[in-house]
């Protein structure tokens, strides 16, 4: 009876450690993923409820830091830099601290985003950007507090954070003009030299028409000032299969001294083998 009972424990006790108990959260997360104009913006945060308690003033002090939210930190993430209150804060993942206050509230992106609640040391080091916003009471209560990105234009957008009474909206300005200019002009001025070598490594490693692979691989040495030592490389390698060893040899050997140049043992060594290769 003994070794049975051990037996039935072992074989319940992997059961028993893999059991876990489900509970929803007090402060459940939320995710939003906003495109204003061409960037991106993602927030992650936890909403807390009133449920039947005095929020500000009470629950969050006037005139304190708070991690605006619950849990561990809301984290904001833009793709591309932003222009708020006439400063830039660069793309990239923030941490946003409040300090409320019953006119107004202080807005704070912080560079570190690890932690739980407010930081142990505060770092004014870690202030990316702080601005201050207008508060506006709101007529009908918001149980939840909610973070939102909203009044849309393709130029900017408004982060918006409520709860209970107040509401505030922090204007954000895109790079949209910027970013699509940017993009009219390289479409119109045509192919990069990148473009022109990914084309031709795809034809030559896919065994397509290497005549073409080597005019796109001409072509993007012609475009690049640097004349990288894998697009040479990648031209020797056409030449020989084009039957040229002669040229192949005299590219590869441009390839190896500039990865030479580069400190890149793996070039060098490819280049090395292929020009013993091709002069047998």
């Amino acid at each position: 009876m003994k070794k049975l009972l051990i037996a039935l424990a072992l074989i319940l006790a992997p059961l028993a450690s893999e059991a876990q108990v489900k509970t929803p959260q007090a402060s459940p997360k939320g995710y939003i993923k906003q495109t204003v104009g061409l960037t991106d913006v993602e927030v992650t945060y936890s909403r807390p409820g009133a449920r039947g308690r005095a929020v500000f003033g009470n629950l969050v002090p006037f005139g304190k830091l708070w991690r605006t939210g619950a849990n561990e930190n809301t984290i904001i993430n833009f793709s591309d830099d932003v222009i708020i209150d006439g400063k830039t804060l660069k793309k990239g993942k923030y941490a946003i601290y409040t300090v409320p206050r019953i006119e107004s509230w202080d807005v704070i992106f912080y560079l570190s985003t690890d932690n739980w609640g407010l930081p142990e040391s505060w770092s004014e080091a870690y202030v990316a950007l702080k601005t201050t916003v207008k508060e506006d009471a709101l007529p009908t209560p918001v149980e939840t507090f909610t973070i939102g990105i909203n009044g849309l234009d393709p130029n900017f957008g408004y982060l918006e954070m409520a709860w209970e009474n107040s509401h505030v909206a922090l204007k954000f300005e895109v790079p949209t003009a910027k970013t699509a200019i940017a993009s009219i002009e390289k479409t119109l001025a045509g192919p990069s030299w990148n473009d022109y070598y990914g084309a031709a490594q795809y034809l030559f490693q896919s065994n397509g028409n290497v005549e073409t692979a080597r005019t796109y691989v001409d072509k993007a040495l012609d475009l690049s000032t640097e004349k990288p030592y894998y697009v040479t490389r990648l031209k020797s390698q056409i030449q020989a299969k084009q039957g040229d060893k002669k040229g192949a040899i005299e590219t590869a050997k441009a390839s190896l001294a500039s990865a030479e140049a580069a400190n890149n043992a793996d070039y060098v060594k490819l280049n090395k083998d292929s020009i013993a290769e091709w002069s047998r």
